[in-house]
This record gives C-alpha cells, structure tokens and sequence, in this order.
C-alpha cells in the first residue's frame, strides 16, 4: 500500500495521470528513453510467444505476429489502463484452436471479429464492474499462478537442448540480477539479450534461436475480409467460440490491469479497457490476425522490469516488433531462445507474491484465505487456463464466506416471559442474531421447543437482517410449525429492506416447505 503524503485525494489522483501521461512523457526525455527501451524489450520478447501462440492455434505463426502488433498498437490508443501490453495469447489460442481446425482460417477469423463485437456489447453493458466481487485472495493466487505458467512455460526450452544453453540462461540472469545495482540507464533484458545474442554470432554457438521457432513473415499485414455467409448458420458455429474468446480476454485484461494498478499505486478505467480489447479484436480481424487479450508475462516485462508507465511503451512494442519481424527478420531469428528464457524466468521470480507463502504469513492468515489462493493456483496450473483458476477461485471464496458468516447466526431463549392468571409461563421470547440468507437459515428451524413453549412465541429479529427468500421461507415453516401445535408466533423487530422482504414474500412461497 502506498504511504500518506499528506496530499489531497484530487492531487493524487492528478500526480498518477501525470505519471501515465503521454505529453508529459514526451516533455521528458528521461522518461522518454524508458519508455521506447521498455517497447523494444517487449518486442523481442513477444516474437517467440506469438509464434508458440500461432502454433497452439493450429495457424501460420505470421497470423500471431501480425495480431500481436494491431493488438498492441490498437489497445495503446483505445485501452484503460496505460502501459499494459495486449497481444496474441495462449489463453485465447486455446479457445478458438478448434474453429480453425474443423472450419478453416475464415471462421477463425470472424470468430475473432464476433469475440470482439461481444467485449464490447459486455463493457458497454457494465461486466467490469463485476471485478468488485474477485477477493484479494485470488489475486494473489492469480499472480502466483502467472508466475509459475511463466516459470513452466520456460521449460520446454531447457529440456532436450544443447548444454551451452544453461550456461546462456546462468549468464543472462546474472546480468539481469547484477547490472541494475550499477546502472539503470539501459534495461538489464536488453543488456542480456544483446550481449548473449553478440556472443552466439562471434562464437558461432550452436544452440536454438528465434529462427527455429517458426518462419518470420517478409510483408506488411493487409485487410482481411472472412469469406463466410453471415447468417445463423454461421452464428451457430461460431457464436460460443467467441463468447468463450470474449469472456476469457475480458478476464484475462481485467485482472491484468488491476494487478498493474496495484504495481503502479494508479486507478485505471476497467470499462474503457473492456471495450478496448473488443476494438483491438475487431481491428485485429479485419487484418487477418488471430485475437488476443492482455499479455500478463509481456506486461509484467514492461511496467516491473522496466520501469514503464505509459502508452508509448505499449505502442511501440507494437511498432518494433513489426519493425523487428518484417524489416530486420534476419537479425531478430539470430536471438538465441536461451536470453528470453532468462527474460521470462526473471519476469516469473518476480511476479511472485513470495510474502503470501511466507510460513510466517501462512500461520497468520485464515485456513479459508488460503484455501481460495491455493484452488486459484491449482486450477490455473492445471488447466493453463487463468480464467478458469479465477473463476473457481471467486466461487471457493463466495463458498468460505457463505459458510462463515452461516455461523455468525444465533438463536437464544430469552429468561424474561409473560405469566398467565395461573401462573403459567405464557410467553416465551427467542432473540435471533445475525446475517440470515440460505446457508445460515436452513438450519434455523430447528432452533425451536415446537412442543415444549408456551402458548405465544415472539421471534425477535432486532439484531438480525434478511437478504433472501429462503429465510422468509423458514420463518414461514417455524409458523406453520407452531400453528399446527396451536400456538401464536409474532415476529418483531425488522425494519427497512428486511420488513419489506418479509411482508412481500412471507405466505407466497408454498406451503412453508
């Protein structure tokens, strides 16, 4: 959390804008230099996950490259959320890897044009207000998980290779850990990949590059028009395919720009960024691309690696990756893989919310907490599927919460009741505390002596609220419940929301079952 300054909320928000301002970035050539450096290293760091992306979606790796340069360029313009990098994506690929493989490259396509006219439909309709219900504890199982996918990702690029590869992959950490304790001019990634990239070329080391990775393409990116009959039969084909597509970007981009907004201590606009990513998709179609969403690896590069704050970062590494693949395609396959596995495994040490799995902190935080990060992270990993991960993470939250508040819930005799002109207990008065919903109510109608209280029952619900129909639903039983012993119940005490919940429900949900 960052500290009070003593400023206002209005000058801080205002110095935040200023720190991702494009004009005072360019008014400012210190932090003009990080930003193009920043673009450059994402660059060469996007080639060979466009590639490997392009490859898990069974299309040519060109269609990769060529969407993660409109995604990048596009999402810089329209997005909310300033130096976070969009481009193809695994998560995406693995959506739509179908459409291309039973119906061809123009399905692919306008699937990825309906993907983006659904963000938009969404994000216009309020879905990233939904990032209000993602509790704190699967962030920080979606970091950890982003970094263990990165870490893993790495490995297929360490296994089976020549053994001058560890040592290349030793040496590019260690500059990367080192020369930021010396200097911060130059970005230490690109420090490594020069100097390893320099070293393969004058030594003539054979060990795997860029170049192996798939073919970089030689032309411009051109307009694409899908070649299909845009009626229901299509929409039936690919209509799930990029409502998946849409929901899963969506996520993926929302939860990559919250994660910055932490990093950053700025505020973003999730909306803005929610139909953006559509406009980046659409844009990224209509060019023949593939699709994409926020890139976490890639962003994590720019704005923790670094140093980035703004859109310029994020438009330029559009524009040199572009630049790189087409125009200086020769040079860039001479990368060695080895100086971007030690880029990727930095990136992973990095993102790692290493505090979270502190014993000290374990033993500290609650068995509930700890189960939603460790499901987040299980899931995600399991599947590769962030979204996913997410998802079942809110819901162990919704689950841990429900169930811990459920036994907040307490039903007490009251000693004080009224006498009759026998001297017979004639009243008896339960207090009920609490928060009173579904997993808390069910149990509540065995809370009573149906045999054993006297004549008049009053259920006091002072100190209680009600939040849904399965609770008007119960009290509703414990009446028919008393009534069939021949008793009177009163329930006193609501007012508000849960007065006006009971008196509209109370009698028309069936029967008291």
């Amino acid at each position: 959390m960052a500290q009070n300054t003593g400023g206002t909320a209005p000058q801080v928000r205002e110095a935040g804008e200023a720190g991702t301002s494009v004009r005072a970035a360019l008014r400012s050539p210190r932090r003009l230099k990080i930003e193009v450096l920043a673009g450059l290293v994402v660059a060469l760091a996007l080639i060979p996950e466009a590639i490997s992306f392009s490859i898990i979606a069974g299309v040519d790796p060109r269609i990769g490259l060529f969407a993660s340069f409109t995604m990048a360029v596009t999402i810089s313009i329209v997005g909310g959320r300033p130096a976070m990098i969009s481009a193809a994506t695994g998560a995406i690929a693995l959506v739509i890897a179908p459409v291309a493989r039973e119906y061809g490259m123009d399905c692919f396509i306008a699937t990825v044009i309906l993907a983006g006219i659904f963000q938009v439909v969404l994000s216009v309709l309020g879905v990233a207000k939904l990032m209000r219900f993602i509790p704190r504890s699967v962030m920080v199982g979606f970091v950890n998980a982003l970094a263990i996918l990165i870490f893993t990702s790495q490995l297929p690029h360490l296994i089976g290779v020549p053994a001058l590869v560890y040592p290349m992959v030793g040496v590019g950490l260690l500059v990367m850990i080192f020369l930021p304790r010396l200097t911060s001019v130059v970005p230490a990634p690109l420090v490594a990949i020069v100097l390893l990239t320099a070293a393969t070329v004058v030594f003539a080391l054979n060990v795997p590059d860029v170049g192996d990775e798939g073919e970089l393409p030689s032309s411009l990116p051109s307009l694409f028009f899908p070649d299909v009959p845009w009626n229901m039969e299509t929409l039936t084909i690919i209509a799930p395919y990029a409502l998946a597509m849409a929901l899963v970007g969506l996520l993926e981009s929302l939860m990559t720009a919250k994660l910055v907004d932490d990093i950053t201590d700025t505020h973003s606009n999730k909306t803005r960024e929610g139909w953006g990513q559509g406009v980046a998709n659409l844009v990224t179609g209509f060019f023949g691309g593939m699709g994409g969403c926020a890139m976490i690896g890639q962003t994590m590069i720019n704005v923790k690696v670094s140093g980035a704050r703004t859109r310029i970062s994020t438009f330029l590494a559009g524009v040199f990756l572009l630049i790189l693949v087409v125009g200086l395609g020769d040079v860039v396959a001479l990368i060695p893989m080895g100086a971007l596995v030690a880029v990727m495994i930095m990136v992973s040490v990095g993102t790692m919310d290493w505090h979270s799995i502190d014993p000290r902190t374990l033993k500290l935080m609650p068995k509930s907490e700890t189960l939603v990060m460790v499901v987040t992270v299980a899931a995600t990993v399991g599947t590769h599927n962030l979204a996913i991960g997410v998802i079942l993470g809110v819901l162990t939250a919704m689950v841990m919460f429900a169930r811990r508040v459920a036994h907040l819930t307490n039903v007490e005799k009251v000693s004080e009741a009224d006498t009759n002109e026998d001297g017979l207990v004639d009243t008896r008065v339960y207090r009920v505390t609490g928060e009173l919903f579904f997993a808390s109510s069910n149990d509540l109608v065995y809370q009573f002596d149906y045999v054993d209280d006297p004549a008049n029952v009053i259920i006091d619900l002072t100190g209680a609220d009600i939040w849904d129909a399965s609770t008007v639903a119960t009290l509703d039983a414990i009446q028919h419940k008393y009534e069939a012993k021949g008793k009177h119940v009163e329930i006193i005490g609501l007012d508000g929301a849960s007065l006006e919940r009971l008196d509209r429900l109370s009698g028309k949900l069936g029967g008291g079952h």
